[in-house]
């Protein structure tokens, strides 16, 4: 009898071992007005993961599901294009007014609208890195107060590093504290390794751009199979979820970080092909309520409806169409500047 309660009790928590380590954004998916921003920041990630049909990648780095990409017409779990909504990050993060790149314009009109053909959009879409745009779209739908929104990442790293008490992260190594939801796990994009010291020593020297990438951190547990969540836009060409193993503390434990003369991935040096073997430089981690409330309001925002176009009108028009010309935005402004360079 007192072995077979050890045995029962045995299987209780390894059936629990397992449901705290099983994905959370089914449930967190619904919580888009908590009170709390840091639950609204993973909620609305959430979603987008899942209407993007939970692609993944497992932490030993490979690729475990793909079902959609960017440039296509069909294929989100609602029945709408990929590049469709990527559009609207864009256009509702409020950054297609800051670039003049080919094809951005369009996207005011196609961004949502399934009857606008949005041809010049679709190639502003794929050209584009797009990443930064996601969660510029996640704070901003989540109510993220003083968050830098940009077509890059850099902007919002560079104001944690050096406007500290105006950001809502805080600057930190990778390893230093336990990922919680809403916090941003970010690495450089460059052929050189820079680390959390060397990125730092970029933006107190004065970079004005650094190609990077973030990723948002949407859940994360302690204990046996302790994991973290994240998910992330433009990896491998969709919302992605990454996932990462965590160590008693609740830090990251193994993270596969970029060293000098690392071999490039190809067949003779599988050991490289990693897909979340990065140059991690920073955590950016979320302050609390309290502090978050101390740069603007903190309660769910009331989001409107965005308008939608005539089906019947055309940004980038053909001469002889016959098709009327759409109506000017107010969302653009009247002096654009170009796309940062670092965007990703």
């Amino acid at each position: 009898m007192r072995l077979q309660r050890w045995w029962t009790g045995a299987c209780l928590l390894a059936f629990a071992g397992s449901a705290m380590a099983a994905d959370q954004c089914p449930s967190l998916q619904g919580r888009q007005a908590d009170p709390e921003v840091a639950t609204r920041i993973a909620a609305v990630a959430c979603a987008e993961h899942l209407r993007w049909r939970r692609p993944f990648i497992d932490p030993a780095g490979r690729l475990a599901s793909s079902v959609v990409a960017e440039g296509e017409s069909r294929g989100l779990d609602d029945g709408g294009a990929p590049w469709r909504r990527v559009a609207t990050y864009w256009r509702d993060a409020g950054l297609l007014g800051r670039t003049v790149a080919a094809g951005a314009s369009d996207c005011v009109h196609a961004a949502g609208n399934a009857s606008y053909p949005g041809l010049g959009c679709r190639g502003f879409v794929i050209d584009s890195p797009w990443s930064a745009a996601f969660v510029s779209w996640v704070m901003q739908r989540a109510g993220v107060p003083g968050f830098s929104h940009s077509g890059g990442h850099f902007e919002y790293v560079r104001a944690a590093r050096l406007a500290p008490d105006d950001s809502p992260y805080q600057f930190l190594e990778p390893l230093s504290s336990p990922p919680a939801a809403g916090d941003l796990l970010c690495y450089v994009r460059t052929g050189r390794v820079h680390g959390h010291e060397g990125l730092a020593r970029a933006i107190d020297g004065g970079a004005t751009g650094l190609a990077m990438h973030c990723d948002i951190v949407v859940a994360a547990n302690a204990g046996g199979d302790a994991k973290a969540w994240l998910v992330g836009g433009n990896v491998q060409q969709a919302v992605t979820m990454r996932m990462f193993n965590l160590n008693a503390t609740g830090r990251f434990w193994g993270l596969q970080r970029r060293s000098e003369g690392d071999p490039e991935c190809s067949p003779d040096a599988l050991s490289a092909c990693d897909f979340n073997r990065q140059d991690w430089a920073v955590l950016l981690k979320l302050k609390s309520q309290e502090q978050l409330a101390r740069l603007g309001p903190v309660q769910p925002p009331v989001l409107l409806p965005s308008a939608t176009p005539p089906a019947g009108c055309c940004v980038q028009c053909v001469l002889g169409s016959g098709v009327p010309r759409c109506p000017p935005t107010g969302s653009l402004p009247p002096q654009p500047v170009p796309l940062p360079s670092d965007a990703d």
